[in-house]
């Protein structure tokens, strides 16, 4: 589609259009909704493009916007991008001896899938205990309360993808 051409099915005028696509210019939210209609597109569709997003992300270890929760005995950091689809989450949990990490149910059909790096976790899903040691994976309901809880004397370091419908 030419300048021109969206322009015209747009709305917006063909300089605002090539200050733009230049990075001159940032649209106002009226204006990019019009710009996501000329296209016959969402705004959303319009912003997550796979054409915007770099090959590759990084989120690096020391960024504090990756930690989710750090409190008494749990720390949960998030390892998926921020601005990822929450389709589908990754988390690095660390856990103390005697702390645990309890969650309520979350979407029908949400499931977890856990792997333990370090230690033994006592894995609850609903009314299933199951224990997992060292290099142990379990996949398990989350729309039912469940949690991983440290019943050891030895620091836990686990895994965790959380797939949602």
């Amino acid at each position: 589609m030419t300048l021109e051409q969206l322009s015209l099915a747009s709305g917006v005028s063909r300089s605002m259009l090539s200050q733009i696509e230049r990075g001159t210019a940032n649209p106002t939210l009226a204006v990019s909704f019009k710009i996501a209609e000329g296209f016959g597109i969402s705004i959303g569709e319009l912003l997550n493009e796979d054409w915007r997003a770099p090959n590759i992300e990084v989120v690096h270890g020391d960024d504090p916007k990756t930690l989710f929760r750090d409190d008494a005995g749990c720390r949960v950091r998030t390892l998926s991008p921020l601005r990822m689809e929450k389709s589908v989450e990754f988390y690095e949990i660390t856990l103390d001896p005697g702390a645990a990490l309890e969650s309520a149910a979350h979407y029908q059909d949400t499931r977890e899938l856990l792997t333990v790096s370090a230690g033994e976790v006592e894995v609850v899903s609903g009314d299933t205990i199951q224990v997992l040691g060292a290099g142990d994976s379990a996949y398990y309901k989350a729309d039912v309360s469940h949690s991983i809880r440290n019943q050891s004397r030895k620091r836990c370091v686990c895994f965790l993808v959380v797939t949602y419908p």
